[in-house]
This record gives structure tokens, sequence and C-alpha cells, in this order.
């Protein structure tokens, strides 16, 4: 594996931080992850280093656990965790505000305040000459894109800032070493997402949707191991789309 200008790594990229590993897409990652020579640390209420998101503390707390569980070093960080509540916007406006700031805190504050340490490692790690880079991985959705239905504007809101993140460390960093991707899912067959589609009527949703089904866990998780592990450099700041075709750029 090389780096941005064609030098090889000192190191694979063996160690992995992977968030919200403990159902549906994250689940799915952990699995697609699970082979040898990859030592991967998760995160999530049932299985990994407990953090709640919704909590400042817990992205610092999350990282160093991990650096802890990984001999002090990170190549990759892969952000899945997320959440995904409605927020009508007839709602009493504290309460619309709170859990918009709920949502963002969760979705994007917290992935990126773990980018900028995933960052600052890899740059700490380059100036001793310990390493070249490192990778992060986005899983974001098309609502960054098409955007969401009225209740959830902030959840597409939080989903483009993922991107457009992902984005910017891609170009302000790739000299360094340090890749950014992004995984933009549609509709996936997760609890969450199934719980969505019996309640807006799944057949008009599958109606959208060219491919005529929503996307397995496992699909999403390929192509986020592609990008972890065996994208081409060349490929830093790409966007991959995982939708049936029910939007396409």
């Amino acid at each position: 594996m090389t780096d941005a200008g064609g030098r090889r790594y000192a190191r694979a990229m063996t160690n992995i931080l992977l968030t919200g590993s403990s159902r549906g897409i994250g689940a799915a990652i952990a699995v697609a992850l699970d082979r040898p020579g990859i030592n991967l640390v998760g995160h999530g209420i049932t299985s990994g280093i407990p953090a709640d998101f919704a909590d400042p503390a817990a992205p610092q707390a999350l990282w160093q656990g991990a650096l802890e569980r990984l001999d002090g070093r990170i190549d990759v960080l892969i952000n899945n965790a997320g959440i995904f509540e409605a927020n009508p916007i007839d709602r009493p406006a504290e309460e619309w505000s709170a859990d918009w700031e709920r949502t963002m805190r969760i979705n994007l504050t917290a992935a990126a305040e773990l980018c900028r340490m995933a960052v600052l490692h890899w740059q700490e790690r380059r100036a001793n000459r310990d390493s070249v880079g490192g990778r992060i991985v986005n899983i974001a959705s098309r609502a960054a894109y098409r955007g969401d239905s009225p209740a959830h504007w902030h959840y597409a809101a939080s989903k483009a800032g993922m991107v457009a993140m992902t984005k910017s460390i891609a170009r302000g960093y790739a000299a360094q070493g340090i890749l950014a991707f992004a995984v933009c899912p549609g509709f996936t067959m997760t609890g969450m997402a199934e719980d969505y589609l019996t309640s807006r009527g799944g057949d008009r949703i599958l109606a959208d949707i060219p491919l005529g089904r929503v996307a397995a866990p496992e699909e999403v998780a390929e192509a986020a191991r592609f990008l972890a592990l065996d994208a081409p450099p060349s490929m830093t700041g790409a966007v991959i789309d995982v939708n049936g075709a029910s939007y396409v750029r």
C-alpha cells in the first residue's frame, strides 16, 4: 500500500476503530472486517467500548480507550454511529431545537471530533517517522444529497455536513497520506429502516428504488471495507452511493 506520493506505507492499515458497531450497518462492517491481521475495536452499548455520543466527553474517552486497546496506534477510523429520530416542525420550539442539537451532536459533531483526533494522531506519527498516514471512512446517507422527510431536516443536514467534512479532510491532508472517504446508503434493512419503511408505506418507497429492494447491511459494509482497506489513494474524497439507483448524481 502506498501513500499519496507513491511511497510504501510503513505499516498496513490493520488497527481500526469502528463506531456504532453493535447493530445494523455497524455490525455488518465488523463482520466484513473480521479477517486475519485486522485488529478491530468497536463502539456500542452492547459490544465494544461503551460511549454515549450525546455526552460531549464521549468521543475523547472512546478514542483514548481504543488507543489503549490497540497499543497506541489507530490506522483507520470508521464513523458509523448515528440516530434517525423524527422532529416535526410543529413541536414546541425548545423541544425542536433540543432534538436538532442532539442529532447534530451524535451524527456530526462526535464524528468530527474523532476525525480531528485521528488527523492529529497521524500527523504526530508521521512527524516521528512512525507512519505516513491513515484512513477515514464516514457513513453518511443519501439524504445528504436528496434531503429527507419534513420531520428529518436535522438528519439530512447532519449527513450533508459529514460529506462536506469528508471532502475537506481529503483535500486538506492528502499530501500527508491521510485519506478520507464517505459512503451514502439509501434505505438499508436495519431495524431502524424497517420500522420507517412500515410507517411510511413500504410499497410506495420501494417503487422509488429502481433495484426494487432496499440495500442489505452487508452491501454497505462491503463498500466500507473496500474503502478502509483496498481503495487506491487516488480515490480519496470519493463518495460511494449504495441506494439501488434511487438517487443518482
